[in-house]
């Protein structure tokens, strides 16, 4: 029987690849973005205390009542922003479902969104499955910055959607006040709506702040903000997540994520929200990556790549341009084998695939991991 494939030009991602070439190698893996520790003890304890409870069957499609409050006090804590936690919060099985629930909502065959280039890789198939045109807007390198007159010039009637990530992935850049209020300037007199991707929203560096689009009186009425509780608390195996959005967009998510994965986990839940009554776990996450971040860049001044320390989130990527134009790629795989360090060819981000001689590492990892990696770093010949 024939099949025509909705995604003919998608493969095993690149993360996948990696980390198994890292086993296959008994590499350190610096590829895929997970924490290579635990979490708070507390935190598993109340799973434990709720599954034992018999909070094990389905929790209600937009989630438990309690969560939802809690991270509407935790946005109100963190952003001054009021959330009424029944119409304007759902949790979700992880930040990639509440992506692409997000996108199926409002793009409609012919719709075109635009994609800051380059981009994590769940955004254009989530456009495509849907029906949409992706439109790449490439970021200013080597800092990664938005172009907006480039995004002015790409608008059109058919722009539908606008996707954004801050702190970035891969590059950790972290939008300013002024690239917020630019945005929100572009499309105010426009229909566009706003995915915004969070997941890395309290690892933040150097005093930065992570600005919520909700900030902004024009981008709160049209944006989606999806979220992660497992890059936050260390947990990614638990693929729990939410979405903030106002009520009619919300309205609209639930109708997607209804049949998609209807409900999460409930003793996860009910366990999270008992956690999120005690800030610290969120407010001193900066502090905790940023020590990890100077730890790694520490080292990495003794290897022959050349980097700027990331504003954000738990990678950071260098550049080795100046030593050699073997591809990222082969880099990448050739590093596992020989030295023993896996990482992410940057190449894979971008929607052509073009190779600036860049590597991303993911320091969230132990302190003595990290410290080996970059030991073995530095004996690299290149």
């Amino acid at each position: 029987m024939p099949l025509s494939s909705k995604l003919p030009n998608i493969g095993t991602t690149i993360f996948t690849v990696m980390s198994k070439l890292a086993s296959d190698c008994r590499a350190i893996n610096l590829s895929q973005g997970f924490p290579g520790f635990d979490c708070d003890p507390v935190l598993l304890e109340l799973v434990s205390k709720y599954m034992k409870a018999g909070y094990n069957q389905y929790a209600p499609m937009s989630g438990v009542p309690v969560l939802r409050e809690r991270l509407a006090q935790k946005t109100k804590l963190v952003q001054g922003v009021e959330l009424d936690s029944e119409s304007e919060i759902t949790i979700v099985s992880g930040a990639t479902e509440a992506l692409f629930a997000a996108v199926a909502a409002v793009v409609r065959p012919g719709d075109e969104v635009i994609l800051f280039d380059p981009a994590y890789d769940s955004y254009a198939p989530a456009v495509e499955l849907n029906g949409g045109k992706p439109v790449f807007v490439p970021l200013k390198l080597p800092d990664f910055s938005v172009d907006w007159d480039l995004l002015k010039s790409v608008i059109t009637a058919s722009t539908r959607l606008i996707m954004v990530n801050t702190p970035h992935n891969p590059s950790g850049y972290v939008w300013t006040k002024e690239d917020v209020e630019i945005l929100a300037g572009i499309i105010q007199e426009t229909n566009i709506l706003i995915v915004s991707d969070d997941v890395y929203e309290h690892i933040t560096f150097d005093g930065r702040k992570h600005l919520s689009l909700l900030t902004h009186p024009v981008l709160r009425e049209r944006t989606f903000i999806c979220g992660s509780f497992g890059k936050t608390f260390h947990v990614t195996g638990w693929k729990i997540g939410y979405c903030l959005a106002p009520p009619k967009l919300t309205e609209e998510f639930r109708k997607m994520h209804q049949f998609i994965t209807f409900s999460t986990a409930t003793p996860l839940q009910y366990a999270l929200a008992d956690y999120l009554t005690e800030p610290t776990g969120y407010l001193d996450l900066p502090d905790f990556y940023q020590m990890k971040r100077d730890l790694f860049c520490e080292g990495l001044g003794d290897t022959p790549f050349v980097f700027t320390p990331a504003q954000g989130s738990f990678f950071q990527i260098v550049s080795y341009g100046h030593l050699t134009q073997e591809s990222d790629y082969d880099l990448a795989v050739r590093l596992t084998r020989e030295v023993g360090v896996a990482s992410i060819p940057v190449s894979v981000f971008f929607s052509d695939k073009s190779d600036h001689k860049l590597l991303r590492f993911c320091f969230a990892k132990e302190d003595g991991e990290l410290e080996n990696a970059l030991e073995k770093l530095m004996s690299i010949k290149l």
